[in-house]
């Protein structure tokens, strides 16, 4: 039997924290047989997370045997994972998702993220939803991540928050480490590092909100020149 991955302390604390929960979440997980360092532990953490509340499920999918679904969820990467919202039977998809296991300060985002979800309320400011109301076109975030960084979980919830307010916001935490090649096309040099759209335009460090509602209008204008 593995040794568990969050102590007693970790897991009464976050006990305390989901004990809010409103709407159950579900999350649907990728992984793969082969190729993947850590997919085990992130499932395990997964597993031991879901533990914590009733109002928790998880889903367990492979990435490549389940290809198909796989694309449903436009989910490319092992480990990831997706926070949804179960209403009844259906599942509602908000386009927060997970690349990487998040440990260490990660672990702080994943828990405000069940709680997002399940409340169904970004709690951003009038103006930043009055944007995200007036969108046309998509936007993929993506916060490039290490577990040391402090700073990090704030951007993660901040872009996921922009994604649980609008449809046309797709936003992902990505683990730098473990995604390497994809830090390296993306020019991640530091953390947090926001790619927008895809690497077309980035913001380094914690931003407030505010500041990245500019950056990403910033972005689809660079998209409209091109």
């Amino acid at each position: 039997m593995a040794k568990p991955m969050l102590n007693e302390e970790i897991r009464r604390q976050a006990q305390e924290i989901l004990s809010d929960m409103e709407l159950p979440v579900e999350i649907v997980y990728f992984g793969q047989e082969s190729g993947c360092e850590y997919c085990a532990e992130t499932l395990q953490l997964l597993q031991e997370v879901a533990d914590l509340s009733d109002r928790i499920h998880l889903q367990v999918h492979d990435l490549h045997n389940e290809a198909d679904l796989a694309r449903e969820y436009n989910m490319d990467k092992a480990p990831g994972f997706v926070l949804a919202a179960r209403k009844g039977k259906e599942i509602v998809d908000y386009g927060i998702r997970y690349a990487g296991i998040p440990v260490g300060h990660e672990f702080t985002s994943l828990i405000n993220d069940l709680l997002l979800v399940s409340k169904q309320d970004s709690s951003l400011s009038e103006e930043t939803r009055q944007f995200l109301r007036g969108l046309d076109t998509p936007v993929h975030l993506q916060v490039f991540v290490t577990p040391t960084c402090a700073f990090c979980p704030r951007m993660v919830v901040l872009a996921h928050q922009f994604a649980l307010e609008s449809p046309l916001v797709q936003a992902e935490m990505v683990e730098a480490l473990e995604f390497r090649e994809l830090s390296d096309q993306y020019g991640v040099t530091g953390v947090p590092h926001i790619s927008i759209n895809h690497g077309l335009h980035a913001v380094i460090g914690s931003t407030p909100e505010d500041q990245l509602v500019a950056e990403i209008r910033r972005a689809l204008s660079l998209s409209q020149q091109a």
